[in-house]
């Protein structure tokens, strides 16, 4: 019997935590990523279940509740967080589940899941993301500014994390990403094989 490994991959909007991950799940088929719920409206392109759960506020407070999350926060007027019921069937498979949540989901998830594996993906430079998150246009100036002071704080948790990958370019990020995982993997086989 394989083991599961739990991964929590954080860092600021705009970051490209979305993309390194998608192109890491490519190149390895036991990755699964954990779909977020949101109370936040989709923005142009996205689909419910496969970018998020797009739910109401009200159904998000009734998950809240019933404790069918693992983690969640409230974050720039929207609630985020992780269903509890997949990650938990898809560890059981063996598989390698990708969390992509906030610093403060993250911190949350070490305490119910010690053995996760945290990493942190990084702008080479603030200025760097600035030019990110407007490139997209998905965002007022506003707005950006307010993501940009979010970034700031999240980027002081760095040294709370098991590893950083500075997202310099995809390929160079994603394939560090699958580095690590394979390391961990291997390390999580050999703890269960010796403590059988």
């Amino acid at each position: 019997m394989k083991s599961g490994l739990l991964v929590v991959v954080s860092g600021p909007a705009g970051v490209g935590k979305g993309t390194v991950v998608s192109r890491a799940r490519k190149k390895n088929k036991n990755i699964v990523y954990s779909v977020s719920a949101t109370s936040r409206k989709p923005r142009p392109g996205e689909k419910d279940g496969t970018n998020y759960y797009f739910v109401s506020r009200e159904r998000f407070k009734e998950m809240i509740r019933k404790q069918e999350l693992v983690e969640w926060v409230e974050y720039c007027g929207n609630f985020y967080g992780t269903p509890r019921a997949y990650v938990e069937e898809q560890l059981k498979k063996g598989r390698i589940v990708l969390l992509e949540i906030e610093v403060k989901g993250a911190s949350n998830i070490k305490k119910q899941y010690p053995e996760c594996v945290s990493i942190f993906i990084a702008p080479p430079d603030l200025d760097e993301l600035k030019k990110r998150i407007t490139n997209r246009g998905t965002e007022p100036p506003d707005v950006i500014e307010e993501r940009m002071r979010r970034a700031e704080k999240e980027m002081e948790h760095i040294s709370e994390y098991d590893y950083v990958v500075i997202n310099d370019t995809v390929d160079n990020s994603s394939n560090r990403l699958l580095e690590i995982l394979e390391i961990e993997l291997e390390a999580a086989n050999k703890r269960m094989c010796e403590s059988q």
